[in-house]
């Protein structure tokens, strides 16, 4: 199943388009699996522990909200970038609720793919970290930038990578309001794309961090700008 590199495991039952993605995974030097439906998915990643999954939400048997679901809530976080029809925000949006770190919608260039991929896996950490990378400390709250590791009251928290990324942003850069836009920038890496993927990973991170998400104290919403870190301390 696997070739040379690190290892994507392809989720998609539309062999054309596995095929097409397969294929530039693996001239970008990565090893590539591809299953065409979710129980063998969950399956594969049980057995092999992929670096990352692509995967597609629409699948015969298990769909991939489903599997998306599942995978988050095993303890060895995979990253996931998920596929979806053009016109299906509401399935989009609640896939990254349930924890996926990127998207792309259908028909998409799949070298833009692969970018999304390498983002992904780089901000996860599967390339080196430096070797002196800096803890992040708010009061109770401490990020361990170089290991990846978040730690509330001394219990760890499970983020995907998007949250890490986006909470040791907005920890580097307290008490500063951005637009969602900026962040989509600087934390996504895109200069354009669907603001709602920030909203959403907000409302998870303040679900992870509040005692009451609903009045956070940490992240604050900037009425008709975005979002501002405030610390704790």
């Amino acid at each position: 199943m696997w070739h040379v590199g690190q290892r994507i495991l392809v989720v998609d039952d539309d062999p054309t388009v596995s095929d097409v993605v397969c294929r530039y995974l693996r001239l970008a030097g990565f090893e590539v699996g591809m299953v065409a439906d979710g129980a063998a998915a969950l399956a594969v990643a049980d057995r092999d522990a992929p670096d990352l999954v692509v995967l597609d939400l629409m699948l015969p048997g298990i769909d991939g909200l489903e599997v998306c679901r599942r995978l988050r809530a095993r303890p060895h976080q995979i990253p996931i970038v998920m596929l979806t029809a053009l016109g299906d925000e509401a399935d989009r949006v609640l896939g990254l609720e349930l924890g996926a770190d990127d998207y792309l919608a259908k028909p998409f260039s799949p070298r833009e793919l692969v970018l999304r991929v390498r983002s992904v896996l780089r901000r996860a950490g599967a390339e080196p970290a430096p070797a002196a990378a800096p803890m992040l400390v708010d009061g109770d709250l401490v990020l361990d930038t170089g290991r990846r590791l978040a730690r509330l009251r001394g219990v760890e928290l499970t983020l995907t990578v998007r949250e890490f990324d986006l909470l040791a942003f907005f920890m580097r850069n307290p008490s500063r309001a951005f637009r969602r836009a900026e962040l989509l920038e600087r934390v996504w890496g895109w200069d354009f794309g669907d603001q709602s993927t920030v909203t959403v990973h907000v409302r998870r991170l303040r679900e992870k961090l509040e005692d009451d998400p609903a009045t956070p104290r940490r992240i604050v919403t900037v009425w008709g700008v975005g979002y501002r870190y405030e610390m704790a301390t």
